[in-house]
């Protein structure tokens, strides 16, 4: 494998992190483009767990590990969801020793590894010119040590949430926007017909642009954050107004996972941490679903209000991806091939203020992306704020 000619170089691609639509369209443009410009095209499995597992003195290992990519193979794919890579949160420089690969449970004993000589060694083996991973900052921030040591690397940011610093967007985030408003609107006949509050959760571990943006297109009453400590009580006063003023007696409130009210934390789904050092985050629509009810007849006439609770999850990662995913990926894939052919590597590809561009990878781990809380956040009343839209990029609240 490591030892076939090719007329420009070897490109590897992989996808790291949580899978979301527009990943499959990514893979495709880049395949597409770099085999017309005369590059050969590998795709890593699982992530970087792929450049961890495989063992070049075993065929059998690289079979499982690295594809190589074709026109045919990448076409059909490119209309899907999900990544056809498949996916993995393996951080190289931390694996324990519960997670070594096999082949290096000899070659290293700590609680904790560094196998970043390994993923050097391999990308060498195979030969790999530019080296390609899409992923949120996670993926990326080991994309970007990687430059550091040499390796000619360009990011394609992707991930739900849009935290991913130094662009506006990241892939992913208009299928799930788009989802959650459909859902949201689709819950509404079953708050309306029980007279009853609507609290959503959806993803949002640091940032809450998944639920401030579809609060603003008008999916939901209200919303809370990550990036604000609410007050439990003002939330209920508000969703039992909004509730008195629908004629249909019902109100919504979206929920980032991340989000924490007064006298409660962050909540955990598990106690297990990921390699990245991350509890999966789940359970606060639980948490304020159930304080909401206890609550709710000081702002009701002493008569409580029920809640349908409903954490929309993997539904708004799964399926095919909407419009924006399918036409950002593809040009996404298209800067990072026009990098390749310029010979300029260690950049991020991005949309700053809705122009196509790329900015230096280090910005992944410069700093955290989150919602400006004192420009579009009203933290009395809870939802977004916004005075003007002249001249303001498409997504207004994520550029920085």
């Amino acid at each position: 494998m490591a030892h076939i000619a090719t007329r420009k170089g070897t490109i590897a691609i992989l996808t790291g992190g949580g899978d979301v639509p527009g990943l499959n369209p990514a893979i495709r443009a880049l395949t597409i483009r770099s085999i017309r410009e005369g590059y050969r095209v590998l795709g890593i499995r699982r992530g970087w767990a792929g450049l961890i597992e495989l063992d070049p003195e075993n065929p059998e290992s690289q079979r499982e590990h690295v594809i190589e990519l074709s026109i045919e193979a990448v076409n059909k794919v490119g209309r899907t969801g999900g990544t056809f890579l498949h996916t993995s949160r393996t951080r190289p420089s931390h694996v324990p020793r519960d997670n070594l690969p096999k082949h290096l449970s000899n070659k290293y004993d700590g609680e904790i590894n560094d196998l970043t000589e390994e993923v050097l060694s391999n990308l060498s083996y195979l030969g790999v010119d530019t080296l390609i991973p899409i992923g949120g900052d996670d993926t990326l921030s080991f994309g970007a040590h990687l430059h550091q040591l040499g390796v000619p690397v360009i990011a394609i940011p992707k991930t739900m949430d849009n935290d991913v610093p130094g662009t506006d967007y990241c892939i992913g985030f208009s299928t799930c926007v788009t989802r959650t408003i459909e859902m949201t609107h689709a819950l509404r006949t079953s708050a309306g017909s029980h007279e009853r509050f609507l609290i959503i959760e959806v993803f949002g571990r640091y940032a809450g642009f998944t639920s401030l943006l579809p609060t603003m297109a008008g999916a939901a009453n209200r919303c809370v954050i990550p990036e604000y400590t609410f007050s439990i009580e003002r939330l209920c006063e508000l969703l039992a107004e909004d509730r008195f003023s629908n004629p249909s007696r019902y109100s919504v409130a979206l929920v980032s996972e991340g989000a924490r009210f007064e006298g409660v934390e962050t909540v955990y789904a598990g106690e297990e941490i990921d390699m990245y050092g991350h509890k999966k985050l789940g359970g606060i629509g639980d948490r304020i679903s159930q304080k909401l009810k206890e609550i709710s007849p000081t702002f009701n006439h002493g008569r409580r209000i029920n809640v349908i609770n409903q954490r929309l999850g993997y539904l708004v990662r799964c399926g095919d991806p909407d419009a924006l995913d399918s036409m950002v990926p593809m040009a996404f894939g298209n800067l990072a091939m026009d990098l390749t052919l310029s010979g300029k590597s260690g950049r991020l590809v991005c949309v700053r203020e809705g122009r196509y561009g790329n900015v230096p990878i280090e910005v992944v781990t410069s700093e955290k992306k989150v919602v400006n809380v004192e420009k579009y956040y009203n933290t009395d009343r809870l939802r977004p704020t916004y005075r003007r839209f002249d001249s303001k990029p498409l997504f207004i609240m994520t550029s920085e």
